[in-house]
């Protein structure tokens, strides 16, 4: 049996998964680039809440926005210094995703640099932490009464509000509908008088913040150093794919049903084939990623629910 904390952490993750899914598929969608760089931006998340957690203290969800905004400027800088040049001269898909290749790199080696400046500012003051390997699990607060972590309740909680904030944001909008434009016809959005540059600039901003956001909360799931994000770019790549890619609801839900599939399933293979199973733990989302392709091509935004819905009521009648 499945123990309740175990499903609180796999939601929690799972959560953090989906929202940086999300970022991968709105900057794809909106300006064709796969952001690799996307792995440097979480990882940031990671160590803006560290370190403002160390040397401030209080709950590490108090800086959640800062992590989010912080990988914000890391978009903004990636955008104009290089994606929108390259798009401009109408580089090839291949060419933006390499292009954000290297850019991680810089920002991954910056990173590095960063952490061994805060690594000697912990040392001279004394603070018994580790910058190279860290844990905030044990920062998070108890939700009274029902004794379980806050961040499995804050974490589909603020999937929830992305959902609905990106619902409003591309419904009700100028710039959101203009959005939902570009993505669905890009020609005809711009022969309307769409600026594709500022949607562009739009869609980093967004999908910055969400992928700070996503490792600033995953921080409090997963354990903290400079790689974690290479780490988890695996299962982000793989929620947006399983999403159906083109639609940013469908990569949350994909992220969430990788990110549950990935904690949940290690578990269960772990109780049947051993501790050593642990090792291939990153295999399982690209193992539920080919299966869900398999069995729908398009991915959970083709999969038609409504009519899902309908089956399922007619065969519980």
């Amino acid at each position: 049996m499945i123990e309740s904390d175990l499903i609180v952490k796999a939601l929690a993750y799972a959560s953090g998964i989906g929202i940086g899914a999300a970022a991968i598929t709105l900057i794809y969608s909106t300006t064709r680039t796969f952001n690799f760089a996307h792995a440097s931006m979480v990882a940031w998340g990671f160590y803006i809440v560290f370190t403002m957690t160390t040397f401030f203290g209080g709950s590490p969800y108090y800086y959640l926005p800062l992590a989010g905004l912080f990988s914000s400027l890391l978009g903004i800088i990636l955008y104009l210094a290089v994606n929108r040049r390259l798009l401009e001269r109408g580089a090839s898909e291949v060419t933006l995703m390499m292009s954000t290749l290297g850019v991680d790199l810089i920002f991954f080696g910056f990173l590095n640099v960063y952490i061994d400046y805060i690594a000697r500012l912990i040392a001279a003051r004394n603070i018994p932490v580790n910058p190279f390997f860290f844990v905030l699990e044990t920062k998070d607060f108890t939700i009274p009464y029902l004794n379980i972590r806050g961040a499995g309740l804050v974490g589909p909680l603020i999937l929830v509000v992305g959902v609905l904030f990106l619902h409003l944001l591309l419904t009700r909008t100028k710039i959101g509908i203009a959005m939902r434009a570009s993505i669905e016809n890009p020609s005809l959005a711009a022969s309307l008088g769409v600026n594709p540059y500022i949607i562009y600039l739009v869609a980093w901003i967004l999908g910055g913040f969400m992928a700070g956001l996503s490792g600033g909360f995953l921080s409090l799931v997963q354990t903290g150093n400079n790689y974690v994000g290479m780490l988890l770019i695996v299962s982000f790549f793989a929620g947006s794919i399983v999403g159906g890619l083109y639609s940013i609801f469908g990569s949350l839900l994909g992220g969430l049903l990788i990110g549950l599939s990935e904690y949940i399933g290690i578990y269960l293979l772990s109780i049947y084939l051993g501790g050593g199973i642990l090792a291939y733990r990153p295999a399982i989302p690209l193992a539920v990623m080919v299966a869900t392709l398999l069995i729908q091509p398009s991915g959970l935004a083709g999969v038609n629910w409504q009519g899902l819905y309908r089956k399922l009521r007619e065969i519980l009648r």
